[in-house]
């Protein structure tokens, strides 16, 4: 899903595939009843592990969820809109509201026992430390 600026008077895509994107994501109310993101995730290897960093500003860590099941991590959660009662008329909403989920296939040569996760300034940091017996490395001697 792309960024599209709110537009209570209505839309006109810029391109043709901000027209379909709009089809398929969004509602029949303006994206008003957007109800999922998807956040941008950050994923970096070193010798000694794995590091996704998710980019969720604004929300609360108990509203965070990771889960590793069957070779997969599944990070969800949900940001919530303000619901306080305000005299403001926006005229610009580019902020994504709703629930997230994201799922990554993990390589053979993860420790799942050992991954750590912290978050700090909208930043979550997850370290998938690397198995160094389960390295996926080998020469194959040629005949």
């Amino acid at each position: 899903m792309t960024l599209i600026k709110y537009n209570p008077n209505g839309f006109k895509p810029a391109t043709f595939g901000n027209f379909i994107d709009r089809f398929f994501n969004d509602d029949f109310y303006g994206g008003k009843g957007i109800t999922s993101f998807s956040p941008q995730v950050d994923i970096a290897e070193s010798d000694k592990e794995f590091e996704i960093q998710f980019h969720i500003p604004g929300i609360q860590k108990e509203n965070i969820n990771i889960d590793v099941k069957d070779d997969r991590l599944t990070v969800s959660g949900e940001r919530k809109m303000s619901q306080e009662k305000t005299e403001k008329n926006y005229h610009t909403v580019e902020s994504s509201y709703g629930t997230f989920s994201r799922s990554f296939y993990l390589p053979d040569n993860v420790n799942v026992e050992k991954i750590d996760a912290s978050y700090k300034d909208g930043v979550l940091n997850i370290v998938l430390p690397k198995d160094a017996k389960k390295e996926m490395k080998k020469t194959i001697a040629i005949k």
